[in-house]
């Protein structure tokens, strides 16, 4: 298990927790967080963190996306289609990598060949948060142009948008997809998927900056403000509120080990802390182990070296409600071969859109992986450039 953060600062943490038992015949163990690897390879500050079972990828306000191999610890390259900071990061499964940021895009990643399979013209502002359904099959992004968003990503096209008074900044769907959130500043909108109408808000005391479910109806709320606070999505009640930090909570990430359902936080004042779960989630959860960065955090992941480690999601995924009798009688023929040639169809890279050459020794921008060194190489001609021109 590795915990891995970003900052301000430019660099991404990782630190390997380290799992012993505290004495003879005592059934507790000790977490111990060690030190693992610092890598520094973009050159603005980290916004965004997403993690497969392989791979750590970094998004940042240079525009660029960085893989991390985190089984050989090197340098995978970086992906350099959008144009704008990288706002959002998210993996669905080890195949696919969904990126959004500032210049509007949402981009469909094939996280194999790491290859530009789609890129969409998302909103007319900032793509500011995307979430992903557990089928895979549905997605939800908001932007500063005061929507909220559908995507059809098995045909890579937008399914619904709503109007809504003001920019949110956050979205996402419940463990089974029965459910998702709506973050507009301190009020979190929970919507029910049948009817995709809100269902109640929850309000918090600050700014809401991260938001992450515990089960299908518990969510876990951080602030600009050093409390995590345990909301029911259906009573909309606070069940129990702790002090996680002595600054503001940057970002959350949950998941469940067989012997144990974890939360861990990061903050502005440096620190990662993982934490314990209760059943009754009325009651805090206890401290497990912690770090300090001594720098600004802005994102937070969790590494796992097995899959196995950890469930997909905490419950079953419920599937989105068919669209018609053909979508229907599609899925009905998956025995047959057709599923399987649509999605070999879907996963062709979108030359249109991303740049695609048949030369693959010109990675143009969008294409493929380009190396670190070329990329801050091209950076530093185009500096002299525009020096150059200025005088």
């Amino acid at each position: 298990m590795e915990l891995v953060a970003g900052c301000y600062e430019q660099v991404l943490f990782g630190f390997a927790v380290h799992l012993e038992p505290k004495a003879s015949g005592d059934h507790e163990q000790t977490w111990t967080p060690v030190a693992d690897f610092t890598h520094h390879a973009h050159t603005a500050s980290l916004s965004a963190v997403a993690v497969s079972s392989r791979f750590v990828v970094t998004g940042s306000k240079d525009e660029t996306i960085h893989i991390y191999d985190m089984k050989k610890k090197i340098d995978h390259g970086a992906l350099v289609h959008h144009n704008g900071t990288i706002t959002c990061l998210k993996f669905h499964g080890n195949r696919h990598l969904i990126s959004g940021a500032e210049d509007g895009l949402i981009c469909v990643w094939d996280a194999k060949k790491w290859e530009c399979l789609k890129s969409i013209k998302a909103h007319k502002g900032h793509v500011t948060f995307l979430s992903i359904h557990p089928s895979g099959k549905l997605a939800l992004s908001v932007g500063t142009d005061k929507t909220l968003r559908t995507w059809n990503l098995v045909e890579g096209r937008s399914a619904f948008i709503k109007n809504i008074k003001q920019n949110a900044h956050i979205v996402e769907w419940s463990p089974r997809g029965e459910k998702y959130v709506v973050v507009i500043l301190n009020k979190i909108d929970v919507y029910q998927l049948g009817t995709a109408s809100v269902s109640g808000t929850i309000t918090n005391e600050r700014r809401v900056s991260s938001v992450t479910f515990l089960s299908e109806s518990v969510l876990a709320v951080a602030g600009d403000e050093e409390v995590v606070r345990f909301f029911d999505c259906d009573s909309l009640m606070c069940l129990s509120e702790f002090k996680a930090h002595e600054n503001r909570v940057k970002d959350m990430f949950s998941f469940e080990t067989p012997e144990h359902h974890l939360i861990v936080t990061a903050s502005s004042d440096g620190f990662i802390k993982m934490w314990k779960l209760k059943e009754d989630k009325g009651v805090s959860p206890s401290l497990l182990c912690e770090v300090n960065t001594n720098a600004r955090l802005t994102c937070l992941g969790v590494w796992l070296d097995r899959v196995t480690d950890t469930k997909e999601s905490l419950l079953p995924a419920v599937e989105p409600p068919p669209v018609s009798k053909q979508e229907q009688s599609k899925r009905n023929k998956k025995e047959s071969g057709h599923e399987v040639q649509e999605e070999e169809r879907q996963l062709k890279p979108d030359t249109k859109n991303c740049g695609l050459t048949g030369d693959s020794n010109k990675p143009t921008k969008g294409s493929s992986l380009v190396s670190t060194k070329k990329r801050k190489t091209v950076e530093m001609l185009e500096k002299k450039k525009r020096k150059k021109k200025k005088i």
